[in-house]
């Protein structure tokens, strides 16, 4: 997203791409694009250790100018969406403890809110732009309700969404957990996966069904994660979620953040793709993850 923001304790880079020689306390307000990245190399692994110049990015096929770079454990505003629509009913105690396993490999900065939705949507804490980072909060959260009803899957996306714009961290993830069927949102489709590329959180999926379930649609799940630089995830049993919640919470911890301001001269309001490169010496193959564009002149 193009932005505004105010950056503390940044690693500034010069014009030619080279880190400054100290970290300094500084205060900016300027436009950037800001990409929150995960590296691994061809294990699998995370990719630790890389500098600025190891990073390429390119907009619209244009390689861009480094002007921000990050590697460090930054505080986040965490979402949790989670599914509560009949098909939910055998699964949710296993949601709940993956939920807890999320929030206790978080960083105590972390701040978190909880969407649970069936037919209706409804805030976990309670109302709009209240926050917590403790573990029995949001289990308590996402396990009161019970699991019944129909599905309104792109109508709790855009509620989280929403509720994400109220965090006060300048990064945000939304995590959903569903089986990708929708039957009863008032929003469509279309306006949730626009809501979504628009803002500035990365979206991870979980879709947990039955291989006979038909009204699976672990496609919008693949989407949704792809084109904000999240995952998706597909476990065989439910109670493989709580390992896949830790993963995705290192997986947070250790993103690296980069910034350029967009040199391209063409209007406001276009879609603008973007790919990240990460090569560097003796690291062998290495694939990056992050958003897949933004919309210029939007704001999360």
């Amino acid at each position: 997203m193009i932005f505004t923001m105010r950056w503390a304790m940044l690693l500034l880079l010069s014009l030619d791409g080279t880190q400054a020689p100290q970290e300094l306390a500084i205060s900016v307000n300027v436009d950037l694009v800001m990409l929150h990245a995960t590296v691994r190399d061809r294990n699998g692994v995370a990719a630790g250790e890389l500098a600025a110049t190891d990073f390429a990015v390119y907009e619209n096929g244009v390689r861009q100018s480094i002007r921000v770079f990050q590697h460090q454990d930054q505080p986040v505003t965490a979402g949790l969406v989670v599914d509560h629509s009949g098909s939910m009913r055998s699964r949710l105690a296993d949601v709940v403890e993956a939920a807890r396993a999320f929030v206790r490999f978080s960083s105590a900065e972390d701040e978190m809110f909880v969407v649970n939705f069936n037919e209706n949507v409804s805030l976990g804490l309670g109302r709009p732009g209240v926050f917590t980072n403790r573990q029995d909060e949001v289990a308590e959260a996402i396990g009161r309700p019970g699991a019944n009803g129909q599905t309104a899957l792109y109508d709790a996306v855009v509620a989280g969404l929403e509720q994400m714009r109220t965090g006060s961290r300048e990064k945000k993830v939304l995590l959903l957990i569903s089986d990708g069927a929708d039957n009863k949102s008032v929003h469509t489709q279309t306006e949730a996966m626009r809501l979504a590329v628009r803002s500035n959180a990365a979206i991870y999926t979980i879709g947990l069904f039955a291989d006979e379930d038909p009204d699976r649609n672990p496609d919008v799940l693949r989407r949704l994660a792809r084109a904000t630089g999240g995952e998706a995830f597909f476990p065989r049993e439910a109670k493989q979620t709580a390992a896949i919640c830790e993963q995705i919470a290192g997986d947070i911890r250790r993103q690296y953040t980069l910034g350029y301001v967009s040199n391209s001269t063409r209007p406001e309001g276009e879609f603008r793709n973007i790919r990240v490169v990460a090569e560097a010496a003796g690291r062998g193959r290495l694939t990056v993850r992050t958003r897949t564009g933004y919309v210029a002149g939007s704001t999360p």
